[in-house]
């Protein structure tokens, strides 16, 4: 399964992100972990990333695109991989793709894990870091919302996108999200 997993912070995602890669038995590609991984091993993305993030700067799309396209190449992604953290924009989304059809290996589903904002608010005060004040959390949830619109209209055009309702116990969202890729694995034992 190639899977591009969204969903806001404190929805649920790394529990859920957990379980799928041992399910399915595919790596848990976050562009978090690639970028330090290529830091620590001090790659030529790894210095140009060490630059940006010493400097405070995003790095720019090219980069973590070449980054992830270089990774999906690798031979533990041929029988899948869930993405997390990718694509963050639209650009990144088009790029996948077009990496993705080039290879001959679209995408099977683009996961959303939703859960409603109060709730969300609720999970992350719960978790005691600095970042998870209730300003921080909200700053961060609008600009989580304002960067996935437009990956979520764009999946959707595709008819790749499943929203996942996370307000659900953690065993009834894995449900789901299993429902929803079996579905979309064997489409014909649905007929």
């Amino acid at each position: 399964m190639r899977i591009v997993f969204l969903g806001p912070p404190g929805a649920g995602k790394g529990t859920q992100s957990q379980r799928l890669i041992q399910h399915f038995r595919i790596p848990h590609l976050a562009t978090g972990d690639m970028l330090r991984e290529a830091t620590r091993q001090n790659t030529a993305v790894g210095r140009v990333a060490h630059d940006y993030m010493a400097a405070g700067r995003l790095l720019p799309d090219s980069i973590i695109i070449d980054l992830v396209c270089r990774r999906l190449k690798e031979p533990d992604c041929l029988n899948g991989y869930l993405l997390d953290g990718f694509p963050r924009t639209l650009p990144q989304a088009e790029a996948l793709d077009r990496f993705l059809t080039e290879s001959g290996s679209p995408l099977d589903a683009v996961l959303e894990l939703k859960v409603d904002e109060d709730v969300l608010l609720q999970r992350l005060a719960g978790r005691g870091r600095d970042d998870d004040r209730p300003e921080v959390i909200r700053q961060r949830l609008i600009g989580y919302r304002e960067q996935t619109k437009p990956l979520v209209e764009y999946y959707t055009t595709q008819g790749k996108l499943e929203p996942i309702d996370g307000m659900a116990t953690p065993d009834a969202v894995f449900e789901q999200i299993c429902d929803i890729l079996d579905r979309r694995r064997n489409p014909s034992s649905l007929t």
